[in-house]
Formats: C-alpha cells, structure tokens, sequence
C-alpha cells in the first residue's frame, strides 16, 4: 500500500500569511516517553477536543498532541472560512438513506454546533474576524430550483427544527437578493464565518496555559502499533522517537489510511482549491455567504471577509473530471493548474455591481480534505483497535460539526461513556460494518459528473 504523508512543502494559504507563536511550537525539548492520552493531528479537532477534555475533566489525564508540520497547516488551515451548516441538503440525503430521524439528527446537530461555537468564541473573546450573517445557496436552472425546495419542504413538514428558519427566494427575485448573475432561485440560511487559523490557536495557547497538554510541531507520526511487552497500549513511532500512549485519537483526517491500512478508500484525501480575491479600491459590498450549487457536484463556497477582500473555493468544474488531479491525492504543495483560470475574473463573472471592481486573486492555495466514503464523519472507537478513536472523515465539512463532536467525543476518551450516550448522530459512529460495506459516494459523484448517473 502506498503511504501518502503531509508534504513538506504545502502552498501557503491566506490564513497563514501571518504565523502565529504556536507555528513551530514544542511544549518539550524531547518527546515523553509516555503520555495517557496522544491525539495524532494539530488542527481544528485536536485543538476542540483538548479544548473539551480540559472543560469537562479538570483532574483529566496527560495530553500529548502531535502534528506532523505546523500547527494548523492541514485542512483546517487551509479551508474556505465557513462555519455553514446544512439544515436541508446533505440531511435529506441522510434522511433517504437511514431514514428521516437519522437526517433529523444531522441537520439539527449542526445547528447547534454553530451556536455552540459562537458561544464559546464570544465567550473567550477570541480574535478570529467571527461574523454571524446569513447563507445564499444559489440554484442555476428551474429544476434544480424546484427539486431542492421540495426537500427543504418535505423536512419543514417533517417538522426538523433546523429545517424551520431556513427561508426561500422565488426565481422573479433570486438574482437581486442574492446579487449572483443567472440565479433561477434560491435559499437563505444562519451561518457565520471567521478566520480559523487563528481560532484554532487561540484554544490551543488557552489549553497550554491551563497545563497538561503537550503540544509537538513538525513530529511525523510514522506508524502505531500495539505496545511491546504490554497487555494493552500504543506505541506511537514519530519522527522524533516513540511514546507510549493508553489511548491514541486518530485525528489525522485526510492521511488517516497511511497509520490505519483498513481505511484506504474509507477516509479518501481529496485535493482541493481555494482562493484570495481582493480589489484595488472599496469593494461592493457583499455581506452573505454563499453556496453556487451549478449542479449537485459542481458547486463553489464563497465568504465575504470583513475587510471587504472575498475567500472563495471550489472550482470543480475545472478539473473535477480529470480523477487523478484530485482522488486520493495528497500534494498540496502545487496549485491545481486549471483552477487559476477559473478563479481569474471570478468575481466580475459571477456577481453584480462587480463588473468594474478590478477583483483579483493575490493567493490561490490546495489543501487536502478528508472524505468519507460514504460522506458521513467517523466518530467513536476504531474497530478490533482497542483503545483507540477516531475523529475524522469531514468531507470538506468539518467546521459545522467539529466543535460538539469533540465534547461527544471527549466524553468517550475520558470518562468511558458509549457512543449512543453522547447524543452523537447515531450516522456518525464508526463500525465494523461501515468499515465493510459502506458505499463509495465519492466515486458515485465523479461517475455522475463524467458520464452521468448510474443506473
């Protein structure tokens, strides 16, 4: 099986154009021989899952985090911005395929998880640019228009509570409410946006502070084995020696398949494309965020910052057909080259009163998402891997579902609670079955994109 680790080299995204102290951080000169706990991975779940542990269990055990580059490089460092959750979407799809309850359980979960994070960012006062607004998802043809509505409608009648604040736009003013050139209809929706990079940093000095953690930069994790000469236990070999750990927490995301072989093509990395554009002078204002939905798998997100400069990504359509430039493919440390086309004189192309703006594109960057198989997270104990977890899985749709998976999540790890008492999505837990035989969504949608759907 061929290993696909970070890249030393990845783009440089915006978010990361200005480091902060934690980048290259070692909480010790050497790694410790033990630690109770070791969390593979330096991003948003690491940082929400410390950040839970510590909340929750004062007394809790030692904590070793370790990432294989800078902190916040992967995918959390490397996102559109959003926090967006999808309170009719992907939750109907969920609700076809295990029933409505199971797709009521989703939406609603990640409703709250937005008010969860705000709370808590409002609470610490954390500086990360947090802005509460609405979200615009944009449908380009009537029947695409009519189709999405009537799954909106169907959960509103189905009475998810997600599902009720969500509101429509008809076609005869989708494109002056949203601003976006061709609108046939559209949806409005609660979602916020922030610069994660530094909210991620934040809880991770507050962890540090609170003590406990330790906290191990530019450490390769190389593999995980049973511990030698022990009944139970890890043994994490890194770049930088080997430590031995009662639990480990596999929140490695994207390169999750490199330490645990069962997950090739089960956590897939999938490379994707974002983008800075921003403009010479004052920008038209634009206060949404925004889903363009040009077909179910062609689809860009877009988050207006508030020093008027736009963070957009997407651009399937450039290269989406071409497998290889994206599927199970780990380097971030080259663009997608049909992609810069494709953002060029993106803002003037798609929305109005931008004509004239002169928005460019002053970074473009790849990051590595982790998708799911069967486009669902997995959370909760590895199977025939005891004392071992996993917290990854995101499909590109992390930050609506990160924060209160982790309490969930630490709930598990420290205080031994089973899965179903969390209150979890009962859809998100890991199982050997899931393992076994989930369907592969990933390739079902390129198949669709390429030579349309199967029968």
């Amino acid at each position: 099986m061929t290993r696909s680790f970070p890249s030393a080299n990845g783009t440089v995204p915006f978010w990361r154009t200005e480091p902060q102290e934690l980048d290259n951080f070692q909480s010790t000169p050497n790694l410790p021989e033990e630690s109770d706990i070791v969390i593979i991975g330096g991003g948003y779940s690491a940082a929400a899952l410390v950040t839970h542990i510590q909340k929750q269990y004062p007394n809790h055990p030692s904590i070793l985090v370790l990432e294989a580059r800078q902190l916040c490089s992967g995918a959390s460092g490397r996102n559109g911005g959003h926090i967006k959750p999808d309170p009719y979407f992907h939750a109907s799809d969920v609700a076809a395929q295990y029933g409505p309850a199971a797709g009521a359980e989703v939406a609603d979960f990640e409703v709250a998880n937005l008010k969860a994070a705000k709370e808590y960012i409002e609470r610490e006062g954390v500086d990360c640019d947090f802005v509460l607004t609405r979200a615009i998802d944009v449908h380009f043809s009537s029947a695409q228009d009519t189709r999405i509505k009537e799954r909106l409608r169907g959960f509103k009648a189905a009475g998810v509570a997600a599902a009720q604040e969500v509101s429509e736009v008809a076609k005869d003013h989708a494109e002056i409410v949203s601003g976006v050139k061709g609108a046939q209809g559209c949806i409005s929706f609660t979602a916020a946006h922030l610069w994660p990079y530094k909210l991620i940093h934040h809880m991770f000095t507050k962890a540090l502070n609170h003590g406990g953690l330790n906290l191990q930069t530019n450490t390769l994790v190389n593999s995980v084995s049973p511990a030698p000469d022990s009944q139970s236990g890890w043994a994490v070999q890194t770049s930088r020696g080997t430590v031995k750990a009662s639990k480990v927490i596999m929140a490695s995301n994207s390169y999750t398949s490199s330490l645990l072989p069962e997950y090739k093509e089960q956590i897939i990395p999938y490379r994707g494309v974002s983008c800075h554009i921003t403009t010479p002078g004052p920008a038209p204002l634009l206060v949404n965020t925004y889903a363009l939905r040009f077909k179910d798998w062609d689809f860009d997100y877009l988050i207006p910052r508030p020093d008027g400069t736009i963070v957009v990504g997407g651009a399937r359509s450039a290269y989406f057909r071409k497998k290889d430039l994206w599927y199970d493919n780990t380097n971030d440390d080259e663009v997608i080259e049909e992609t810069r086309r494709y953002f060029d004189g993106y803002m003037q192309r798609n929305f109005r009163g931008w004509e004239k703006s002169g928005a460019e594109v002053s970074e473009i960057w790849t990051g590595i998402m982790g998708y799911s198989r069967d486009k669902l997270p997995r959370l909760g104990p590895v199977p025939d891997r005891p004392g071992m977890f996993i917290m990854a899985g995101w499909t590109g749709h992390g930050m609506p579902q990160i924060f209160l998976a982790a309490k969930g999540m630490a709930e598990m790890i420290v205080g031994d609670v089973s899965y179903r008492q969390t209150g979890l999505p009962r859809v998100f837990e890991e199982t050997a079955d899931r393992l076994q035989n989930a369907p592969n969504k990933v390739l079902e949608s390129w198949y669709q994109a390429t030579q349309g759907p199967r029968l």
